[in-house]
C-alpha cells in the first residue's frame, strides 16, 4: 500500500501554489523585458516558460526560479535595433553553448570567491532596480518611463505620472495588497500570503469595476505551443563575428546574476546548490529557448525570493511555475490579463523590502573603511549599469584593497 507522508504533502502544496503565485508575477515582468529587448511580448513569454521549466528540473538549485531578464534585455536592445530577431535567436543559441561549456569546466565555483561586502552591495542594489522597475508601472501609458525600459537604467526623471484618481487608486491598491502579505501569515500559513493578496485583490477591482490598469493593457498574452524554428541567419564568419560579442555578454551576465541568485537562495535556506550544475543547466536551457523563438534567460532574483518566501524549496515550484505559464498563454490568458498590475507591483514591493540588507546600515559603521565603501560602491554601480559590471568592479577594488593592505605589511 501506498503511505503518504503528512511533510510531502504540504511540501508539494506549498511548492505547486509557490509556482502558481511566481507564475502570475512572471507575466507583467516577461511582457516588460519583452518590450525593453524591442521584441513581441510571446517572445519574452516562451523564454519565461521555457528557462524557467529546464532549469527547474535540471538545475543546481532546486527553488530558484529562471526566465526573461532585464539585465539580458537591456543588452539585447542594439542587437534586435542593427540585426532583427532572427540574429537574436543565433546569438541566444551561442549564449547557451558558451554557458554549457562555463560549467563543463567548472568555473561555477569561482562565484564562492565573491566578497562578502559585494553581495552585501549586490544584494542592496538589486533591490533598489526592482524598486525603481516597479515605479514606471506609475506612468502614464505610452509616455517615457512607462513600463520598466527607462528604469533599467535608473533614471525617473523623465517620467509622465499617473495624476488624481487613477494615481490614489493605484496607490490603494499596492498598498492592500502588501498589507494582506503582511497580516495574513499571522492568521494562517496554509497558503501564499502573495497568492490571496493579488486573487482577492483582483476580485475586489472586478467585482467593483473600479478603474485601474490591468495586464491585458500591457499586451495580450494569448498565444500557442511554442515551435521549433532554426534561427534563420546566414551560416558564415560574418554572422559570427555579429553574434559572438553580444553572446560573451550574455552568457557572463547570465551566469553571473543566476550563480549570485544561487548563492543568496543558499544563504536564505540554509542549504547549497551545485554551481557548475547550474551553468550547465543555464546553457542548455538557453540553446532550447532559442531554438523556440525565445529570448533567453537567468535566473531571476525577485521571483525566486517570492518563490522562497512563499514556501517553494523543491524542484516543483520551479516546474509548476513554468507549466502555470505555459497554461495562461494556452487558455486562461482572458482571466489573467484581468489582474490588476496594482496587485502585482505590491508583491515585488514586499520583495524589495525582504530583499534589501538593512542591517548593512548598522554595520556599516563598524566594519572596515574599505568595506563600507565597496558595498556602497557596487550597489551605486548596480542601479547605474548592471548587475554583472557592479560584481566585476567589486571583486576587482576588493582585490586592490586587499594587495594595497598587504603591501603595507
Amino acid at each position: 500500500m501506498f503511505e503518504f507522508h503528512p511533510s510531502k504533502v504540504a511540501t508539494f502544496k506549498n511548492d505547486i501554489l509557490s509556482g502558481l503565485t511566481v507564475a502570475l508575477a512572471l507575466v507583467p515582468e516577461a511582457v516588460a523585458f519583452a518590450f525593453v529587448a524591442g521584441v513581441e511580448p510571446l517572445v519574452g513569454l516562451y523564454a519565461a516558460f521555457m528557462v524557467g521549466l529546464i532549469t527547474a528540473c535540471i538545475g543546481g538549485r532546486p527553488g530558484m526560479i529562471s526566465g526573461a531578464t532585464g539585465a539580458l534585455a537591456v543588452v539585447m536592445v542594439a542587437l534586435v535595433a542593427d540585426h532583427g530577431v532572427e540574429y537574436l535567436f543565433a546569438t541566444v543559441v551561442l549564449m547557451g553553448i558558451l554557458q554549457i561549456l562555463a560549467g563543463a569546466f567548472r568555473l561555477g565555483k569561482f562565484i564562492r570567491m565573491v566578497p562578502h561586502p559585494v553581495m552585501l552591495g549586490f544584494v542592496n542594489g538589486l533591490a533598489i532596480v526592482i524598486f525603481l522597475a516597479q515605479l514606471g508601472q506609475f506612468g502614464v501609458p505610452g509616455e517615457p518611463g512607462w513600463l520598466s525600459g527607462t528604469f533599467m537604467q535608473g533614471s525617473i526623471l523623465d517620467v509622465a505620472w499617473l495624476e488624481g484618481t487613477q494615481l490614489y487608486m493605484l496607490i490603494g491598491l499596492v498598498m492592500l495588497t502588501m498589507a494582506i502579505i503582511h497580516f495574513l501569515p499571522r492568521l494562517t500559513t496554509s497558503v501564499p500570503s502573495s497568492l490571496v493578496a493579488i486573487v482577492g485583490v483582483s476580485l475586489l477591482v472586478v467585482g467593483l469595476g473600479l478603474d485601474t490598469r490591468v495586464v491585458g493593457d500591457i499586451a495580450s498574452i494569448k498565444g500557442g505551443l511554442p515551435t521549433f524554428h532554426i534561427p534563420a541567419v546566414p551560416l558564415s564568419w560574418e554572422t559570427l563575428m555579429i553574434i559572438l560579442p553580444y553572446s560573451i555578454i550574455l552568457a557572463a551576465i547570465g551566469l553571473i546574476e543566476s550563480l549570485l541568485t544561487l548563492r543568496l537562495v543558499d544563504e536564505i535556506t540554509e542549504s547549497r546548490g551545485r554551481g557548475n550544475k547550474e551553468c550547465v543547466a543555464q546553457g542548455i536551457a538557453n540553446t532550447a529557448t532559442g531554438m523556440f523563438g525565445g529570448m533567453g534567460g537567468c535566473a531571476m532574483i525577485g521571483q525566486s525570493m517570492i518563490n522562497v518566501n512563499s514556501g517553494g524549496r523543491g524542484r516543483l515550484s520551479g516546474i509548476s511555475a513554468a507549466l502555470f505559464l505555459l497554461l495562461f498563454i494556452l487558455v486562461a490568458s482572458p482571466l489573467i490579463e484581468q489582474i490588476p498590475l496594482a496587485a502585482l507591483i505590491g508583491v515585488m514591493f514586499i520583495v524589495v523590502i525582504g530583499t534589501f540588507e538593512w542591517s548593512s546600515f548598522r554595520v556599516i559603521r563598524k566594519v572596515p573603511r574599505s568595506d563600507a565603501m565597496v558595498l556602497i560602491l557596487v550597489s551605486g554601480v548596480t542601479v547605474a549599469t548592471d548587475l554583472a559590471v557592479a560584481v566585476v568592479v567589486g571583486v576587482i577594488v576588493s582585490a586592490l584593497v586587499f594587495a594595497w593592505e598587504h603591501a603595507k605589511q
